[in-house]
């Protein structure tokens, strides 16, 4: 599954435009008054201006060979969270993924990972080796009904993890997070609440594109003409 473009609502726009433009050094497109889109490997990222505050957890999957030289392109940039006093990054054995974690221009949680089941050769990082979006958090207080939705209606499949306090749905290279918001509270490694915000994504998997909306805790989707 891959994220071919996500809507995410701000109401700090102006500071995520910064964020993309200054410190990844992307080129903004569709500039509106109220909104702006970033390539970033196959995903196109929107931010559209809200009157509420948005928390999203997201993360953008790099090439299994370049973590160190990543973390060193971020460090230059901006701050990295630490795991601990000095610890930059977390290992996750089920995933055998490693990842680390900073914020952007609004205070979501932005993350970079990397799959080790990916077998990656790239010389040098910059922000070109981005592969795209490959997790988007969708907050529920019941895991196994929002998998079956998502298996139902775009075919995907439950993924890693326990359908109690956190699940995911998809694959490598795209996967909805799942944690349930009343027993998970916050996003790991930091103290921001989990929260089911809104958000609109347009998905590709097994050769079929979806449209999908996700308000109010609630799945919407669409089976788009290719």
């Amino acid at each position: 599954m891959r994220f071919k473009k996500l809507k995410l609502f701000t109401n700090n726009l102006s500071s995520d435009l910064k964020f993309y433009s200054e410190i990844f050094g992307l080129q903004i497109m569709n500039k509106k008054q109220n909104s702006f889109s970033v390539n970033i490997g196959w995903t196109q990222l929107e931010f559209h201006q809200s009157d509420i505050d948005h928390i999203y957890h997201y993360c953008f999957l790099i090439p299994s060979n370049q973590l160190e030289q990543a973390i060193k392109w971020i460090e230059k940039r901006t701050d990295i969270i630490k795991i601990d006093k000095n610890k930059k990054t977390q290992y996750f054995e089920s995933w055998n993924a490693e990842s680390f974690y900073f914020l952007d221009g609004s205070g979501n949680l932005a993350e970079f990972i990397v799959h080790y089941d990916i077998n990656d050769n790239e010389k040098k990082f910059d922000v070109s080796q981005i592969k795209g979006i490959c997790e988007v958090g969708m907050p529920t207080n019941n895991i196994e009904s929002i998998n079956n939705q998502l298996t139902s209606n775009i075919n995907s499949e439950f993924w890693k993890g326990d359908l109690k306090k956190f699940g995911t749905n998809g694959s490598i290279e795209g996967k909805f997070l799942l944690p349930n918001f009343e027993i998970k509270k916050t996003w790991f490694p930091t103290s921001l609440k989990i929260e089911p915000f809104d958000f609109e994504t347009i998905l590709e998997n097994n050769k079929k594109e979806y449209s999908l909306e996700f308000r109010n805790g609630i799945i919407k989707t669409t089976a788009n003409t290719v």
